[in-house]
């Protein structure tokens, strides 16, 4: 039986989440169709630009994307405690962003004189904004109904373009999160679409790459700082060029199709997580097939069945690899 989204997204757990959306059917709706010829590449630059907008409006960062020919894969990170810094005017602009909102709230933007009514309902449209800004059901919902619009159009047709329901899982530590990345960062070169990391188009590696060379990092992604210690800044808990390196050596095992071991000297990343070189490249390739609602170590998804009540524990083949 699925689980409705709120209890999948539990920020008490984890804010790091997978989202994945497929076309309806798998069809070729973004690529290149091999039975037609036609080209829908375009498209895949669609979802790319919608996806950055989005990260820059709502309280939801993107650590990880790859537009597929069929699918699209997210690794989001919500910011609570972003969302909740808003005043009552951001949080209506940022929604104006996206849709008109309503008379009272279009009035408040533009700071007219108000009836004190009026003012409440806008603030209590603001509330409701908020919550929004900071859902992923929301967030997905915002990234795929305009493209299925004007794929639509442009096919000149009616219907669904996307699956009606993104998968969701919870990534529960560091271990499950990093994996999921890389996962997501390596999907075009196990598809056989780009020949290196750095080559694949519509990811974040791509992005982060490109940006890498400038000594910077891509300011619409979620930003690595470094490994945990006190006072540490908002983002991913990891060292960029570790995170590179990790994914262009795993990049080249996949790709020569070989499955010997990494060398773990060059990884700090796999040895701070105390991951073996051998379970990581099992669980980077076979991800989706490995895991289910919830990704993580043993015991985090022991702590997550007891603080959730769950006595159908998650399949715990993936919290083995990532030990």
């Amino acid at each position: 039986m699925s689980i409705s989204r709120n209890q999948q997204v539990c920020l008490s757990d984890t804010p790091y989440y997978h989202c994945v959306s497929r076309c309806v059917r798998r069809a070729f709706l973004c690529g290149e169709d091999p039975i037609n010829g036609t080209s829908y590449e375009h498209r895949r630059g669609w979802v790319e630009n919608r996806l950055l907008f989005l990260a820059s409006v709502f309280s939801i960062d993107v650590c990880a994307y790859a537009v597929m020919s069929n699918h699209l894969h997210i690794v989001l990170h919500i910011d609570e405690d972003k969302a909740k810094s808003w005043s009552t005017l951001e949080v209506i602009q940022r929604w104006h962003q996206l849709h008109k909102g309503t008379l009272f709230t279009q009035q408040y933007e533009k700071e007219e004189v108000l009836p004190d009514y009026a003012i409440t309902l806008a603030e209590a449209s603001a509330k409701t904004y908020r919550k929004r800004l900071m859902d992923i059901s929301w967030f997905m919902k915002e990234l795929n109904e305009p493209i299925a619009r004007r794929a639509n159009f442009e096919d000149g047709c009616t219907g669904h373009f996307w699956e009606g329901r993104f998968k969701s899982q919870a990534l529960l530590d560091e271990a499950a999160l990093i994996a999921c990345m890389a996962y997501v960062d390596l999907n075009p070169l196990r598809a056989n679409m780009a020949k290196t990391p750095e080559d694949s188009e519509f990811t974040s590696i791509k992005q982060r790459v490109v940006s890498a060379k400038s000594k910077h990092q891509p300011k619409a992604l979620y930003p690595f700082v470094g490994n945990p210690r006190k006072d540490m800044p908002d983002g991913l808990p990891f060292k960029l060029m570790g995170y590179l390196e990790l994914v262009d050596m795993t990049g080249r095992i996949i790709r020569e199709g070989k499955r010997g071991a990494i060398d773990v000297s060059l990884l700090p990343i796999l040895q701070r997580l105390n991951v073996s070189s051998e379970n990581w490249l099992c669980i980077v390739t076979e991800f989706e097939k490995r895991t289910g609602k919830v990704v993580g170590q043993e015991q985090s998804i022991k702590h997550y069945s007891e603080s959730h009540h769950r006595y159908r524990k998650p399949n715990k083949t993936c919290s083995k690899l990532l030990a």
